[in-house]
């Protein structure tokens, strides 16, 4: 039997958890011997390498985050570190590796393969949904219903006292989580890195809605635009007249229970990246496009800008 193992690495993501249990389950329907590496790049150095059963994964489909834990790893950039995983790896006769994790972790993979000649696929996970070369990554559909739980929550009292609430999401350079949440939210205001802005373009429409009736407003911005959601609730107040307060949603959108559709994702990417690499495919990273699912080169996913998709920008005119 051959010997395969799976890691996480960077943020985790609701999702993590069905991948990790499916990867159990069809890597022994493929006859595979599953192990764990704990701790993501560091598990590798530190050799928390085990093997895995049934018994490991039995009741963590439900689970948020990752049972494996993840970890970043300074020392897996050193060749001598990657060398004692290569050690440890090889003493359990692994060869494969999944990879749950984003462009970061796969370009250390792409060292690693090039250097020690262990085999990967790697699964795009991360909310920030920013890896170019996939339409959708694993984690992402729990994040957002997570943010649309809680701008539904606080719309009831912004309706009530008649505020505006400046809603920030996660996603550093991209916008993905703020967009998607602003338009399935109805928000009156959505900010992003991607498009330039300038709030005086609003004042005049807003103050006419307020004379029209409006009673509060909701206003969704990304984290990496260029003002703090602090100053976009103060210009709320100073300029439109309207009192203000700002939330950040801050890392409560990486955990929850994950979707029914997270959940399928994951099932289905592990099935790609056994498929695969047990197809000779040595080094790939599976995503997801308007094609389905293909195999791409860590050149294609981790070295080039992911750029939101166009029709999905085109729609942030109507704020």
């Amino acid at each position: 039997m051959k010997n395969i193992a799976i890691l996480c690495s960077g943020g985790d993501v609701s999702g993590m958890n069905p991948a990790i249990k499916h990867f159990v389950e069809y890597a022994l329907e493929k006859e595979l011997t599953p192990y764990f590496v704990y701790d993501g790049f560091k598990g590798l150095i530190e050799n928390k390498i085990v093997k895995a059963t049934h018994k490991d994964v039995a009741g963590i489909i439900n689970r948020g985050g990752t049972i494996l834990g993840s970890a970043r790893s300074k020392k897996f950039m050193e060749k001598k570190f990657r060398e004692v995983a290569k050690k440890n790896l090889d003493a359990l006769n692994i060869d494969m590796l999944v990879v749950l994790g984003g462009d970061g972790s796969f370009r250390g993979m792409d060292i690693f393969y090039k250097e020690q000649g262990i085999k990967f696929c790697g699964i795009p996970s991360t909310i920030d949904n920013d890896i170019n070369g996939t339409e959708y990554c694993l984690g992402v559909d729990t994040a957002l219903n997570v943010i649309k739980e809680s701008i539904d929550n606080i719309r009831d009292t912004a309706a009530s006292f008649s505020r505006a609430f400046v809603i920030e999401t996660m996603g550093r350079d991209c916008g993905y989580l703020a967009l998607v949440s602003a338009l399935t939210c109805g928000a009156e205001l959505c900010l992003i890195p991607e498009v330039e802005y300038d709030l005086k373009e609003y004042e005049k429409s807003f103050k006419k809605q307020i004379k029209n009736g409006r009673r509060y407003f909701i206003a969704v911005v990304s984290e990496g635009i260029k003002e703090e959601s602090s100053e976009i609730a103060k210009w709320f107040e100073e300029k439109i007249g309207f009192e203000s307060r700002a939330t950040i949603l801050g890392h409560t959108q990486r955990g929850g229970n994950p979707t029914i559709y997270d959940r399928l994702m994951a099932y289905k990417f592990v099935n790609h990246a056994l498929d695969g690499m047990l197809e000779g495919r040595d080094e790939s990273v599976i995503c997801y496009t308007k094609k389905g699912f293909e195999y791409k080169s860590i050149d294609e996913v981790a070295n080039k800008k992911y750029q939101l998709d166009d029709k999905l920008l085109s729609y942030l005119k109507k704020f």
